[in-house]
């Protein structure tokens, strides 16, 4: 009797191991079941890094821009198609891990929690990928931009589909730089060459965080209107010498902004102080990081604690320990150009399975960072900025609102170059940042990039 009991919680404990190990292996599966079914050396995934079972990458108008042919993954035949969307489309290689092919890479196989690959090995391959990009845009902004660093993003402020975004430098996916290339590149000309810098860069803002404190001053001085500040060519500040680059006079505060009179900001920022300033940056989403596609942004920085007042003057201008994402300073500018509220860009339109089956089609977030009045406000200003400085023949026809920037970075090096800006032609909701590295001034080296990018747009929607 004691021998039958003792088989009997022998049995009883073989199958409860069995269950708990079936029970275990089942919560891996769905835990890691995608990791393994798209690890490199499954044959029947990749050959060589190149997804053989992966799907199309398809621009908004179905562009190929990258598919598998008889077991190899190919690329547009445009090598400037290719440069410009590089860091959007990705490698197989995963060095570019913000890229569609690494970020979506389990759609694009058609790897699924319940099914498994049971897609792939119905059909022979994954699933397509549809972006918002114009390729055809993308290669306008490439070929403005000159071969130099830096980037350029333009979207769809009411709808947020990205229209265009391109990161240097890059590089022909056909011929990629060797390790040893880039490891040897004596003039950095291949920095952050795996780098979105839409998503994943930090930059010095320069005066684009004058739009920051506008806002700021519109919210907290009813009679801003009525400001004057006369400009000297100087100010000192807490004992901090503000400069501008020369003696602007009299200034009303539409003036000082269009004439981005650092004096004047300063000035500004010291009498609206840390804290308003600090609320109004949390308010248009600094210290916040966004999604994008299956990854997240870097996330803009503004920080004041235990600021001295000469230190809250030149972050007013967009200097000090300031640092901004683009993606993030896109989304602010479509906020003010949609009356407050935010849009935040996407790159990804739908995930569509071989069958023709809408898989995923992602929904752009919205925030509301602004009251419609105050966004209308500063972006009355922004309008001004263009018409009495920059001048409307620039973007012909878009009723432009901007802000340029020339953010020194130190170390006796060129400023980076800014333009961030809107139009308000209704056919052409779009919203543009431009950022090149060591570029220079504003005025002069980023407006015309926006300029040729912005009349392209308005090209394509005419």
């Amino acid at each position: 009797m004691k021998t039958t009991a003792r088989r009997s919680y022998i049995a009883l404990l073989l199958v409860a191991v069995v269950i708990g190990g079936l029970t275990l292996l089942g919560v891996r599966l769905f835990v890691h079941g995608e990791e393994w079914a798209t690890m490199r050396a499954s044959s029947h995934i990749t050959s060589d890094g190149s997804f053989i079972g992966a799907g199309s990458v398809t621009d908004r108008k179905g562009v190929i821009l990258a598919t598998t042919s008889d077991g190899e993954r190919v690329y547009n035949d445009s090598e400037d198609v290719r440069r410009a969307t590089l860091h959007i489309v990705g490698d197989t290689e995963g060095y570019i891990s913000s890229g569609v092919q690494t970020a979506y890479k389990t759609e694009l196989i058609g790897y699924n929690r319940v099914t498994g690959l049971y897609s792939l090995k119905k059909y022979g391959r994954g699933n397509d990928v549809a972006l918002t990009l114009d390729a055809d845009l993308c290669a306008c902004a490439l070929d403005a931009l000159g071969g130099r660093k830096g980037l350029i993003a333009a979207y769809n402020y009411k709808t947020g589909e990205l229209l265009c975004s391109v990161s240097s430098p890059n590089y022909d996916v056909r011929n990629k730089p060797t390790a040893k290339e880039i490891a040897a590149d004596p003039d950095g000309a291949y920095d952050g060459l795996y780098l979105n810098r839409l998503i994943d860069g930090l930059y010095t803002p320069g005066s684009i965080f004058k739009i920051v404190t506008t806002v700021c001053a519109v919210e907290n001085m009813p009679k801003l209107d009525d400001w004057e500040f006369t400009c000297e060519g100087e100010i000192t500040i807490g004992g901090v010498d503000v400069t501008c680059p020369h003696s602007h006079g009299s200034l009303t505060f539409r003036e000082a902004l269009a004439d981005s009179c650092n004096g004047a900001f300063a000035t500004l920022a010291a009498k609206l102080g840390a804290d308003k300033l600090q609320a109004t940056a949390a308010e248009l989403g600094f210290g916040k990081t966004f999604a994008f596609g299956n990854g997240t942004t870097q996330a803009s920085r503004f920080d004041l604690t235990n600021a001295a007042p000469g230190d809250v003057a030149w972050a007013g201008v967009g200097q000090y320990t300031t640092l901004v994402n683009p993606y993030h300073m896109l989304t602010v500018l479509g906020a003010i150009a949609n009356d407050g509220t935010a849009v935040e860009p996407y790159v990804v339109s739908s995930v569509t399975s071989p069958s023709g089956r809408t898989v995923m089609k992602p929904q752009p977030s919205t925030d509301a960072y602004l009251t419609p009045e105050i966004a209308r406000k500063v972006g009355d200003y922004l309008r001004s900025d263009v018409t009495d400085n920059y001048g409307d023949w620039n973007f012909e026809g878009l009723s432009m609102c901007g802000k340029t920037g020339t953010a020194e970075v130190g170390d006796d090096k060129e400023p980076h170059a800014w333009f961030v800006g809107y139009s308000q032609n209704e056919r052409c909701p779009v919203a543009i940042v431009v950022c090149i590295e060591n570029g220079g001034w504003g005025a002069t080296s980023a407006i015309p990039v926006a300029s040729d990018v912005m009349e392209e747009i308005y090209k394509s929607v005419s």
